[in-house]
């Protein structure tokens, strides 16, 4: 289920236009909302600059069209606001549906930047979109009964990803339409069709079924459609218009095709998280000092359950050899760093593109000032009416030199194919960093653990044993 609502974002009393634009979008920027930035998205924008961008792109209607409204009454950007009903959905998921929900909406007509808070009970979405069109003739113009037609816009897409709708708006009784707080009451939280498919799994792998056919047989039984294309297994509840692939990135860690077949070959115990996490021994002797019996008795039933841990994860990972276990720790760590070195320049390539862009748009909106103000000769009365521009021209220039060192700047499109091509490289940097530092912290506690058992952990020891 997700509310909406639209309103217009017009030049704030006592700032400028640039400052209106940048207040609103500073706001659905906020890193604390949004988690450090990490559910941010942008479409013919860049999330950085996003205010710079709607100033250039109503420059360039004004030079193209010569059309300009009043201050007050010239509507800057739009901004929808998508809020969901708690514990129904994920924040990179609210933040995909209210992509969807702008590129339908403005038909891919605008530019617009989607942010996913998630400081409240309730995830939502605020999705500020330019009022000028990419093609800068046109403005984006309000209809009647345009909160209703985005309501329904969005309730399609509540429905085709599973969620629930605000299925009767108005109250009966008073003729009002519900609020947020009104619908929910008293509201026990539905679960998604996602929710229901992975408990499905669940209760099917626990009844140990022989192999796949037999799982999917499982599956049907309990009143599933299963369909297979391509090799992918895709399930469809009773109800859901469309099918659920099996995949991690829809229905979580651990419930994926390939962790499904694992679990069923035996290889892997059910779906969640790895069943044999490896922890550090406890050193008992140096930690019992102040504490008493008890604390030893759970010290030594804790390093025997990390032990069957380590153990466990040996013998699934088929390092049962110490030479394989003390070369696969220096590979994971090695590689780990590697990772962790290629994130850093890729971030490093990001900002310097990030610092690019807003030299590109600054450039790009004072050069005519600057051109002017050489037409008129250095004219002293005209760099004290532009004075403001002609020192952003200057600085764009000056990062122009400082970054590039004499080469010719990039054009705006190459500038945001860079950007797009860095975000997807560090996307999936990260995603193998995540797994790596995982596979690291297992091997190196196991490691660990077998070095103390054995006694390498004492200086000397693991020579004198090998001698």
């Amino acid at each position: 289920m997700a509310t909406t609502r639209l309103m217009k974002r017009k030049t704030t009393p006592g700032l400028s236009v640039a400052q209106s634009i940048k207040d609103c979008t500073d706001y659905g920027k906020n890193p604390v909302k949004t988690e450090d930035g990490k559910y941010i998205s942008a479409y013919e924008c860049d999330p950085a600059t996003v205010d710079a961008e709607f100033l250039l792109w109503k420059s360039r209607y004004r030079a193209a069209t010569g059309r300009e409204q009043k201050a007050d009454k010239d509507v800057l950007c739009y901004q929808i606001r998508q809020s969901f009903l708690p514990g129904e959905i994920a924040p990179e998921d609210a933040n995909r549906i209210g992509y969807e929900l702008a590129m339908r909406w403005t038909k891919g007509k605008h530019q617009f930047i989607v942010t996913t808070h998630t400081d409240k009970a309730h995830i939502h979405n605020h999705i500020y979109y330019n009022s000028t069109t990419l093609d800068c003739t046109h403005k984006y113009r309000d209809f009647l009964g345009s909160g209703r037609a985005l309501g329904r816009l969005s309730d399609t897409l509540c429905l085709e990803n599973g969620l629930s709708v605000v299925k009767q708006p108005k109250m009966k009784s008073q003729g009002k339409y519900k609020n947020y707080g009104e619908w929910a009451k008293g509201r026990e939280r539905p679960l998604t069709f996602q929710q229901k498919l992975c408990a499905a799994i669940d209760a099917a792998l626990e009844k140990q079924p022989s192999g796949l056919a037999a799982f999917l047989s499982l599956m049907e039984q309990s009143g599933y459609e299963v369909k297979q294309q391509r090799g992918a297994i895709s399930f469809r509840a009773p109800g859901q218009e469309r099918f659920t692939r099996l995949r991690s990135s829809t229905l979580g860690k651990g419930y994926g095709q390939k962790d499904i077949e694992a679990a069923l070959s035996g290889s892997r115990t059910g779906t969640g998280h790895h069943s044999h996490r490896v922890n550090l021994i406890i050193d008992i002797q140096s930690k019992l000092q102040g504490k008493g019996s008890g604390y030893e008795r759970w010290a030594k039933v804790f390093n025997l359950k990390q032990m069957a841990a380590a153990l466990a994860f040996l013998q699934e990972n088929n390092l049962m050899e110490y030479e394989q276990l003390e070369k696969k720790a220096a590979e994971t760590t090695e590689h780990f760093h590697t990772l962790s070195g290629q994130i850093k320049s890729t971030e490093a390539a990001l900002q310097t593109n990030k610092e690019l862009k807003a030299a590109t748009v600054q450039y790009a909106r004072t050069r005519p000032v600057f051109q002017e103000y050489k037409v008129r000769k250095y004219s002293r009365r005209f760099l004290a009416e532009h004075e403001a521009d002609i020192e952003l021209y200057r600085a764009a220039c000056a990062d122009f030199k400082r970054i590039l060192d004499g080469a010719k700047p990039p054009k705006m499109d190459e500038l945001k194919e860079e950007s797009r091509e860095l975000v997807e490289k560090k996307k999936k940097l990260y995603a193998e960093y995540r797994k790596v530092k995982e596979e690291m912290r297992e091997v190196t506690a196991a490691k660990a653990n077998i070095d103390y058992l054995l006694g390498y952990a004492e200086p000397g020891r693991k020579k004198e044993q090998e001698r």
